[in-house]
């Protein structure tokens, strides 16, 4: 069984990513997403500090506050699913999304996978530029919503006929 990531931190400028756990403000996140995102609409915030548990977290903090998130559910061999990500309002068109990325992609765990995925509604154009592209054999991805689940993710749950 592989042992959790080192904690590594990035600087720029007035910012800093951490992979630090404990220096996440789940309150925060869990309101972004629960409140703020089209993809994880009423997400409990029980869920939310589960998936951070479960994955490898980074946070984008200016001082001590936290104004971004992302996190990467791997199984650290062949696979990793970036989730979740966001840059506070107020914080954006300051390049953090992109240095968010670089972080990620080049975080020495993070390496050798044989395919990285996210879904995105919105920010293609930032994703291609880390090399994603639309799935090459779409026809082979499957997907099982549950439809039992309170969040709201996605339209065409409520509306599947469209």
């Amino acid at each position: 069984m592989k042992s959790s990531p080192r904690t590594e931190s990035w600087q720029q400028g007035d910012y800093e990513i951490s992979t630090e756990r404990p220096r996440l403000n789940i309150d925060l996140i869990h309101d972004f997403l629960a409140n703020h995102s089209y993809w994880a609409t009423g997400r409990a915030r029980e869920v939310v500090a589960r998936s951070i548990e479960n994955s490898l977290p980074f946070g984008i903090y200016k001082g001590n506050n936290q104004v971004g998130f992302a996190r990467i559910v791997t199984d650290y061999a062949t696979f990793a699913w970036v989730a979740d990500v966001f840059v506070l309002p107020e914080h954006r068109g300051r390049g953090l999304s992109k240095w968010l990325m670089e972080v990620i992609i080049s975080h020495p765990e993070l390496q050798g996978f044989r395919r990285w995925v996210l879904s995105t509604k919105d920010a293609h154009g930032l994703y291609e530029r880390f090399g994603f592209m639309k799935l090459h054999r779409p026809e082979r991805w499957m997907e099982r919503p549950d439809p039992k689940m309170k969040e709201s993710p996605d339209y065409w749950l409520q509306n599947p006929e469209q």
